[in-house]
């Protein structure tokens, strides 16, 4: 009968669930912790949508000078002489460029200023007069510093870890709206521009951008730290000289009442603008595709190539960018969507995003969402999974996976957060895996104690069914309608006195083997053996829609065979442990059993009881009084219509008060269709019918004229008994309340 899952089911799967939320929990202090290459696979995430979606380019007053590969071939070699970067300095600012910021450190002396090459020149031997000559022209430095105090212009620094250099002296204030906050690395050392050229110009800015661990700049800092001294970067620096600021402002978390964990920076003031950051300072670049538009080569600017309406229309109202894209010059940057990119380009896109107020953001919420989700999808898996299988549930991962990387990719094109899922994927993926393999082994677990439990009493058919579904196998004891089987050797004891105990062990082992063979080939369950005997049963523990005529055939296959092998083994009984002419004794019945592993906690067994079985072992017993091989019970008769079947006689047998009409299965259908039969079958039932009215006389005539075609049939001394209990009634009445019921005296 159905019945719902066993507790022993929920056990099993609550089994898998426990190291499915413990991979859950791993994957979720992991990523409170941070791993760095974990972290990284976001990060290449965020890029892939970078490329896919980079920010649109707007024109947001920011330009670019490219000192490229041409500049240098018509310009001669880098570096050039400083009067060249002060005539450049001088027609951008004339151009009407608000700020001009250099991401070049000018931090030795030009080597082409007169005074050094007067140096050299006194060296090689030139004539007094020609040294005089060059002592007399200006030096490029001071030309260069006069400029740069003359216009909008921000020179570059670069930090270093090497203690060496001095300590920068910002030219803007930096105020702090709170504590002082950690801004990434504090690096104890500098390079600068010459101190000419620093005190000349409006403004000095750090250059130095720290790559992630895979060499990418995804990140710029607006400000950093010397020595535990903040500093402005060059696009803060290029954005306040261009606004006319005198200071800026770092507001940390902790400041005006702000939530937040220690002094981490929230935003930084630079003239009108307020720019939202990292907790270090830094802004997430939300980079431009390249475009042609913001960058014009520095050749053109010095050689005159552009008018002076076309330097105007470039550069005015604009700040301008100079840096290098010369491959020589090594300040070739990798960027989330171009692998050599211009460094300056960095600081110039900074800019722009500043201005335009398009941010991309790491919003504080952020690591809380992925956490939440982590959590809650992963337990949605670990507790689905069990249920689902592997193949249902890696579709309810991919969907849920893929609804992750969506809600991802819309949060980042729509409002520009980066949101990543690779905790949350991580966390369904191993909860996956330990549970799919989990359960995998369980599974084998489970597919060896099934071929241990059956494969030595169930055919190899059934237990490959079982194998391949478990779930059609209900343990613990359930009720099905069912055909049950005793067989049992006629005689044994007289046969086994023959026998030294090795030989009776050969001889079962002979005689079993092949009933056996039979009884699985019939899809029979054998339960066990008593002895010589055999206990089987049918439609346990899967369904078998034919448990009835498999009964019936194999019993008369059980009985043909044996009838062989005492042919086989006539003359070799002197060699063998065959103890000559063996007989059985098969008993059938139908109907409801409770069947289940059954036992003590210490040993189990698969097994059945009930009322079925019980009749069956008395209807087996009854053979031998009857001198047949095979009788069945009414049940299993009325499920055999087809079938050769007699009825014998109505019992009530040892340990039961219902009476039951026995009957005797002589063969299959082909011997129920036969004209002897039928007829032997008529004047069979026709005998019986006298004989249960009482009437005497013609049951002995129809039971004498019978007697003949039964031995044919296996019914010779069931006839002679017959013909006994007629003689006997027909002497001594039984009386007009006899039942015609035999009550059995022995099992």
């Amino acid at each position: 009968m159905a019945r719902g899952p066993s507790l022993k089911f929920v056990r099993g799967k609550a089994g898998v669930i426990l190291p499915g939320m413990l991979a859950l929990l791993a994957v979720l202090a992991l990523q409170v912790a941070g791993v760095r290459s974990i972290d990284r696979i976001g990060l290449l995430l965020f890029d892939s949508y970078q490329r896919v979606a980079p920010r649109p380019w707007q024109d947001a007053g920011v330009r670019v000078v490219d000192i490229d590969d041409e500049s240098i071939r018509q310009l001669g070699q880098w570096p050039w002489p400083r009067t060249d970067i002060a005539r450049l300095t001088q027609q951008l600012s004339d151009a009407g460029a608000v700020a001009i910021a250099y991401d070049i450190v000018f931090a030795e002396p030009d080597r082409t200023s007169p005074e050094r090459l007067a140096e050299r020149a006194r060296r090689d031997g030139v004539s007094p007069e020609v040294l005089d000559t060059l002592k007399s022209l200006p030096d490029h430095d001071a030309v260069l510093a006069r400029t740069l105090s003359q216009t909008p212009t921000i020179l570059a620094s670069f930090l270093t870890h090497d203690g060496k250099g001095g300590q920068i002296e910002p030219k803007a204030g930096i105020a702090v709206g709170g504590a002082q906050p950690k801004v990434g690395d504090d690096f104890n050392g500098a390079v600068q521009p010459l101190p000419l050229l620093r005190d000349a110009a409006p403004g000095v800015g750090v250059v130095t951008l720290v790559p992630d661990d895979d060499g990418i700049i995804r990140r710029a800092p607006l400000v950093v730290s010397e020595n535990g001294q903040l500093l402005p970067t060059l696009s803060v620096e290029a954005l306040r000289v261009a606004q006319g600021a005198g200071s800026i402002i770092v507001k940390s978390s902790n400041g005006s009442g702000e939530l937040g964990s220690g002094a981490s920076v929230l935003s930084i003031k630079d003239g009108d603008l307020t720019v939202p950051t990292t907790d270090t300072g830094e802004l997430w670049i939300y980079y431009t595709a390249p475009q042609p538009d913001r960058v014009v080569p520095a050749w053109k600017v010095l050689t005159g190539k552009l008018s002076p309406g076309e330097m105007q229309k470039a550069f005015e109202g604009r700040i301008v960018f100079i840096g290098t894209s010369a491959s020589g010059l090594y300040d070739l940057k990798s960027t989330p969507i171009v692998d050599r990119e211009m460094g300056v380009n960095v600081h110039a896109q900074a800019v722009e995003q500043m201005v335009l107020k398009k941010f991309l953001s790491r919003p504080d919420w952020g690591p809380g969402l992925e956490r939440a989700t982590l959590v809650i999808l992963g337990l949605i898996m670990a507790f689905s999974l069990p249920w689902l299988g592997a193949t249902r549930g890696a579709i309810l991962g991919l969907v849920m996976v893929g609804g992750m990387v969506a809600g991802s990719w819309f949060a980042f094109r729509d409002g520009h957060y980066l949101i990543s899922p690779t905790y949350p994927v991580i966390a369904l993926t191993l909860v996956y895996l330990v549970e799919t393999a989990l359960t995998y082994y369980r599974e084998e677990r489970q597919r060896a104690y099934i071929h241990k439990a059956f494969d030595r009493y169930l055919s190899p058919e059934l237990v490959k069914r079982i194998v391949d579904d478990p779930g059609q196998l209900e343990l613990g004891g359930e009720e099905r309608e069912m055909t049950v089987l005793f067989c049992d050797i006629r005689g044994f004891s007289r046969l086994s006195e023959k026998l030294t105990p090795q030989e009776i062990i050969r001889f079962l082992i002979s005689f079993l083997t092949p009933m056996c063979d039979i009884l699985l080939e019939r899809k029979a369950t054998i339960d066990k053996f008593i002895g010589d005997a055999v206990l089987a049963f049918w439609n346990a523990p899967l369904d078998d829609p034919d448990q009835f005529a498999n009964a019936a055939r194999a019993a008369l296959a059980m009985t043909a065979r044996l009838r062989a092998i005492n042919v086989e083994m006539r003359g070799r009984e002197a060699s063998s442990a065959w103890p000559g002419e063996v007989s059985i004794g098969i008993g059938l019945n139908a109907g409801p059993c409770c069947v289940g592993n059954m036992g003590s906690a210490q040993r189990l067994s698969y097994s059945l009881i009930g009322d079925t079985v019980n009749l069956a072992s008395r209807i087996e017993g009854m053979t031998k009084y009857y001198g047949l091989q095979i009788a069945i019970g009414s049940e299993l008769k009325r499920h055999l219509p087809h079938f050769a079947i007699v009825s014998l006689d109505c019992v009530r047998v040892v340990g039961r008060e219902t009476p039951e009409e026995i009957f005797g299965l002589l063969g299959d259908e082909s011997l129920a269709e036969t004209a002897g039969f039928r007829d032997f079958a008529i004047k069979h039932q026709a005998m019986l019918d006298a004989y249960r009215v009482q009437d005497w006389a013609t049951a002995q005539t129809l039971a004498e004229a019978g007697q003949g075609n039964a031995v044919g049939y296996g019914l010779r001394k069931f006839y002679l008994l017959m013909r006994e209990r007629i003689t006997h009634f027909a002497a001594n009445p039984p009386g007009a309340d006899w039942d015609g019921v035999f009550a059995a005296t022995e099992k």
